[in-house]
């Protein structure tokens, strides 16, 4: 089965005054076509740094990543952002929706940056909200909206581009034990029917059973879940 991201290796050191603070150490992690990801473990123990490197927003120090067999260290500046914007979906803990566009125009922005017909674009994002209970919401202002509504726009946005991997970074924070369970039932659906690969940093123990598997970081690495 084709590795849709894959993680050599991958070791990431931070200097603090005149000590280096090794967060990541030789981590590997292979995600499958159709394999839905979660990983858990405590506050400070490199998820987000192991997160960031899996989207291309920061450098390994050393080791390297490939997204569908290609070796990302070898590419630009240029194209990495070319790479993040129609290859990697992205849900951060935070929604991050820009205060001045509609719940619509959210999605529709996404995929105009890549190229994108707007009309098409518009189809697609009407049945993504509409699939996510938000149609009725689709001309309101980020500041109208509830948190849990907030981080489905966030979802939605995420999928609009089809991106061949999504990266999401507790994504049922905000919401309800039902809605969450119900998103992280849709991306594990997306995922599998669209030949997808996802990797979700979660603290919710609720919907641990909705993923292929679960990973435990500890020590840098990425081991089998301990639960």
């Amino acid at each position: 089965m084709k590795a849709k991201l894959y993680l050599e290796k991958i070791s990431k050191v931070f200097t603090d005054g005149d000590h280096e603070v090794t967060v990541l150490d030789e981590l590997s992690l292979k995600v499958n076509e159709g394999e839905f990801v979660a990983v858990v473990g405590p506050s400070g123990s490199g998820k987000s740094t192991f997160l960031s490197i899996s989207g291309a927003l920061l450098s390994p120090s050393k080791g390297r990543m490939f997204i569908n067999g290609k070796d990302l260290s070898k590419e630009s500046d240029d194209k990495l952002n070319e790479i993040r914007l129609k290859n990697i979906g992205f849900v951060f803990q935070s929604s991050n929706l820009i205060p001045y566009l509609t719940v619509l125009d959210q999605l529709i922005l996404i995929s105009v940056l890549a190229g994108k017909d707007k009309q098409e674009a518009e189809v697609k994002a009407n049945k993504l909200l509409d699939r996510l209970g938000l149609s009725h919401r689709v001309h309101h202002y980020p500041e109208t909206l509830s948190g849990g509504e907030r981080q489905r726009v966030a979802i939605a946005r995420a999928w609009m581009n089809d991106p061949e991997i999504l990266l999401a970074d507790e994504p049922t924070a905000s919401l309800d034990a039902e809605r969450g369970r119900e998103v992280v039932q849709m991306l594990s659906d997306e995922v599998k029917l669209r030949g997808k690969a996802a990797v979700m940093v979660t603290h919710d123990q609720r919907v641990l059973d909705l993923c292929d598997r679960v990973l435990y970081m500890e020590d840098g690495k990425l081991v089998e879940n301990k639960r």
